[in-house]
């Protein structure tokens, strides 16, 4: 029996270390070092990724300012068409009058070159309309 007895006090000696490793290695403080582990290795890939997207954040604000601009610069062209379309009909009766000035000075011309100093009767009535 003592071969017995023996092998039943080993088992209960092997049992209570077992137990009492399994109680150091799951206490607070080892999980709190497992922790500590777990983010020193993670946390410079974290920082990384976290660089990386506030450079893509930068670059996307720079992009959509650019977007806005051009949008805004595009609906002030739309809005200058009401001016340019007074330019183009302003141009149109300036070279209307040009015409007439031309066509007045050739028919005053007299036959020793000399011209009369007077307007065409289309701009002295105030009929310049084109």
């Amino acid at each position: 029996m003592e071969e017995t007895e023996m092998q039943l006090k080993v088992k209960k000696v092997t049992d209570k270390f077992t137990e009492s490793m399994y109680i150091l290695a799951n206490e607070p403080s080892v999980a709190l070092y497992r922790l500590q582990e777990h983010v020193r290795r993670s946390l410079p890939e974290l920082a990384q990724h976290k660089a990386d997207m506030q450079s893509w954040e930068e670059q996307s604000q720079g992009a959509i300012y650019t977007v806005e601009y051009a949008c805004s610069a595009i609906k002030n062209m739309m809005d200058s068409s009401v001016y340019f379309e007074s330019i183009d009909r302003l141009l149109k009766h300036a070279i209307a009058v040009k015409d007439q000035l031309n066509s007045a000075q050739g028919r005053s011309t007299g036959w020793h070159g000399c011209q009369e100093r007077t307007l065409p009767t289309r701009l002295v009535s105030g009929d310049v309309q084109g």
